[in-house]
């Protein structure tokens, strides 16, 4: 779906309310965009979370010591905790 948002003068630009209530963002709230190389990635805060975390899956999978507990075990062992 492709949708055209007008830049204002000031640079705000407004997401069309059927879009803004899609995304879960009713009350107002944020959202990241990723720049690329074809163009512009609008993310809600759940979807660049679900990405990071899709990401560090792709180079921790199978790893036990690469877990946010083992990393502190780790950290509480050098610290002489």
């Amino acid at each position: 779906m492709t949708v055209q948002v007008n830049i204002t003068p000031n640079g705000r630009m407004s997401l069309p309310a059927d879009i803004r209530k899609r995304l879960g963002l009713v009350g107002g709230g944020a959202v990241y965009l990723d720049e690329t190389p074809d163009g512009l990635v609008l993310r809600t805060a759940a979807q660049a979370v679900a990405r990071a975390q899709a990401l560090a899956k792709q180079y921790t999978e199978g790893n036990p010591e690469a877990s946010v507990e083992a990393f502190l075990a780790k950290r509480r062992e050098d610290s002489g905790e």
